[in-house]
C-alpha cells in the first residue's frame, strides 16, 4: 500500500503547487504534466516491456488531430472530441501493433519510425484540412467544458493534473497486476516468459495499445488545453523526447517519466537564460547523468534506497 500512498501524495503535492506556484511556473508545469502523460504512455512500452519505439509521435499526433479536426471542421464540443482523439490513437495503435510486432529488435524500431514518418507525411499531404506545418488554433470560445474555461491558467493546470493522475494510477494498477509482471518478464527474458506458458504476443499487443492510447490522450489534452494543433508534434523529435524523459527519470518506474520531463524542461529553460549555447550545457549534463546514473534518477533511487518503488 505504500506505493499507492506515495503516488497519491505526489498528486496531492502537485495539486497544492497548482494553487501556489507563480504564473510562469504554473504554466510550465501544466505543459509538463501533459507531456509527462505522454512519457508515462511511452514508459509502458519501453520501460516495462522493453520495446524501443522510434515512432511514438504518431500516437501523440493521432490524439491531437483526432480532437482538433472534429472541433475545427465538425464543431464538436470538447468531451466528444477528446473521446474521438482517444479512439483515433487506439485504432492506430492496434494497426501498428498487429503489423510492427511481426518484427523484433532493431527491425521493430525501424518499422515504428517508418509508420511515424508516414503519419507525418499524411498530415502534410492533407494540408487543406490539417494546415500542415502551419497548423491551426482551436478558438478559446470552443475550449469550455461544463462551464469551466480551460484557457484559465488554474483550470488548465488542474485539467492537466487530472489527465496525468489518471495515467499514473492506471499504470500503477497495471504493474501491480499479473499482466504487468508478464510485461516485465518479457523485458527481462522473453523466451523464458513464453516457456512459462504466457502468450507473449498478446501481452505485447496490450502494451502497444495501452501505450499508444495514453500517448494519444496526451496529444488530445495538449491540443485542448493549449489550443494548437500542428504537424511538428508528429515529427521525429517528438518521438525522441519521451525516450529521453523516460531514460532520465528512470525506465520502468512509474514516477520516472514525470521526473525526467521536469528535469529536462527546466534544464533547458535555465541554461537558455545563461547562454545561447544552452543545448551544449544540456547535452553535457545529460551525458554525465547517463554515465553516472545509468538507471535514471528514480531508477537510482529505487536501486539504492527504495527497492519497493514500482
Amino acid at each position: 500500500m505504500r506505493d499507492l500512498g506515495l503516488h497519491l501524495a505526489l498528486i496531492a503535492v502537485l495539486f497544492v503547487l497548482g494553487l501556489t506556484l507563480p504564473d510562469y511556473h504554473q504554466g510550465n508545469m501544466a505543459r509538463i504534466l501533459v507531456l509527462a502523460t505522454y512519457a508515462v504512455g511511452y514508459n509502458v512500452l519501453f520501460g516495462y516491456t522493453g520495446l524501443l519505439s522510434l515512432g511514438h509521435a504518431m500516437f501523440f499526433a493521432a490524439g491531437m488531430y483526432g480532437l482538433g479536426l472534429v472541433m475545427q471542421h465538425g464543431g464538436w464540443s470538447p468531451v466528444p472530441a477528446f473521446i474521438a482523439g482517444l479512439v483515433s490513437a487506439a485504432l492506430l495503435s492496434v494497426i501498428v501493433a498487429v503489423l510492427a510486432l511481426r518484427t523484433v529488435g532493431v527491425a521493430f524500431m525501424i518499422v515504428t519510425l517508418m509508420f511515424s514518418q508516414s503519419a507525418f507525411l499524411t498530415i502534410l499531404y492533407f494540408g487543406t484540412w490539417t494546415r500542415g506545418d502551419e497548423g491551426f488554433v482551436i478558438p478559446q470560445a470552443a475550449r469550455q467544458v461544463a462551464g469551466l474555461d480551460l484557457t484559465d491558467p488554474v483550470t488548465r493546470y488542474m485539467a492537466a493534473l487530472a489527465l496525468f493522475s489518471v495515467a499514473l494510477l492506471l499504470v500503477l494498477w497495471l504493474v501491480r497486476r499479473q499482466e504487468g509482471a508478464v510485461l516485465i518478464g518479457i523485458r527481462e527474458n522473453e523466451e523464458r516468459t513464453r516457456m512459462l506458458g504466457y502468450n507473449v504476443l498478446s501481452h505485447k499487443i496490450l502494451a502497444v495499445v495501452m501505450s499508444g492510447t495514453l500517448s494519444g490522450a496526451a496529444g488530445a489534452g495538449y491540443a485542448l488545453l493549449f489550443g494548437y494543433v500542428g504537424a511538428t508534434f508528429a515529427s521525429v523529435q517528438y518521438s525522441i523526447f519521451p525516450l529521453l524523459w523516460v531514460l532520465l527519470g528512470g525506465a520502468g518506474t512509474t514516477i520516472g517519466p514525470l521526473v525526467g520531463a521536469v528535469f529536462m524542461f527546466y534544464l533547458i529553460d535555465y541554461s537558455s537564460g545563461l547562454t545561447n549555447a544552452y543545448m551544449l550545457i544540456a547535452g553535457v549534463v545529460l551525458v554525465l547523468l547517463t554515465l553516472f546514473a545509468r538507471a535514471g534518477i528514480m531508477g537510482e533511487v529505487r536501486k539504492r534506497w527504495a527497492p519497493w518503488l514500482p
